[in-house]
């Protein structure tokens, strides 16, 4: 039988004020680690740091 999996995709967006896109990615992808996320991929949404990973984990 193969593996089943699920998946999330979360966006971070660039803001003016507050932590780094690169802070709020790290601190996001610790918190889905935690939950038992593992990280499959990071895409460039737009050449301005807007990012949007997708993560899985076993159903």
């Amino acid at each position: 039988m193969s593996q089943r999996w699920t998946y999330e995709v979360i966006e971070i967006v660039p803001r003016m004020l507050g932590p780094a896109v690169s802070e709020r990615l790290q601190e996001e992808l610790n918190r889905l680690g935690e939950e038992g996320w593992e990280l499959v991929s990071v895409t460039a949404v737009t050449p301005f740091d807007h990012l949007r990973a997708v993560l899985k984990r076993p159903v």
